[in-house]
């Protein structure tokens, strides 16, 4: 009988222990993470609104001081309009009860009109010779005068070739010409210099 017990015992060892073999440990289970909460874009509203008590404007900017929030939510549901928070910072936040699709909508459009006022200054390039006739002179000199008053800077590139470096003052002169003619809407940013067998001159908008 002790045979025959510890032999049952041995088979059962040898049962678990092949268990082990076929599956070996137990899989670790990985945490469960979840996904980033996606910050929301303006201010908070309605639901939004996790404190209990807020100081509220309604929507004739009458103040009705602290109260509880879920009383000024039903109050801006009654008037057909959102509970929007427009001062997080302060204790208890105030919140005023306004449409905010409206609101949101004028503040959109106050962005983009201010975005179109943003002028983004760009230098333009204003190639000239140094015996330019008066034609072509003319028409360099009012396209240079849209680019001011568009707000833009110019640069003007004088190019000498081959002789005409033996007669720089030729050069000297027409760039005193072009500064005595936009000075009325133009200014000096960077006088001539020369880079290798060109003059290069800034001008910008006054």
């Amino acid at each position: 009988m002790q045979l025959a017990s510890t032999l049952a015992r041995c088979h059962v060892l040898l049962q678990n222990i092949g268990f082990l073999h076929n599956f070996g440990e137990l899989p670790i289970r990985r945490p469960n993470r979840a996904p980033p909460t996606v910050a929301k874009d303006g201010p908070r509203t309605n639901d939004d609104i996790r404190n209990a008590q807020i100081q509220l404007i309604d929507q004739n900017g009458t103040n009705h001081g602290t109260v509880e929030t879920m009383m000024a939510i039903k109050m801006a549901m009654e008037a057909g309009m959102d509970l929007v928070e427009i001062s997080p910072n302060t204790s208890p936040p105030v919140c005023k009860i306004m449409d905010y699709g409206k609101y949101k909508y004028s503040a959109q459009k106050k962005a983009a009109e201010a975005r179109k006022k943003q002028k983004i200054v760009e230098i333009k390039e204003i190639k000239l010779r140094p015996m330019i006739d008066d034609h072509d002179y003319d028409v360099k000199m009012r396209a240079m005068q849209r680019f001011f008053e568009e707000g833009d800077k110019v640069k003007i590139t004088l190019r000498y070739r081959g002789r005409e470096m033996a007669h720089q003052e030729i050069g000297t002169k027409l760039l005193d010409k072009v500064k005595a003619d936009v000075a009325e809407f133009a200014k000096v940013e960077q006088d001539a210099r020369f880079e290798g067998r060109q003059v290069v001159m800034v001008l910008a908008p006054r």
